[in-house]
């Protein structure tokens, strides 16, 4: 699955459980998924959303 490809709001949903259940940072999740860690967090700002390192989820910016 290409992720980048993705709707942004299910990638936004599934990148957060994600890091929720299972990565302790976007850093290694992106490193162990192979993502680009620049791109995914790109697209997600598109949709006004932007890593929060301290509770490591995409949180809305807006």
């Amino acid at each position: 699955m290409h992720y980048l490809l993705m709707d942004s709001y299910i990638l936004l949903s599934i990148v957060n459980t994600k890091l929720r259940d299972y990565y302790s940072s976007l850093g290694i999740l992106c490193e162990e998924m192979g993502i680009n860690r620049q791109k995914l967090e790109n697209k997600l700002a598109l949709v006004g959303y932007q890593y929060h390192e301290e509770s490591n989820q995409f949180i809305s910016t807006i």
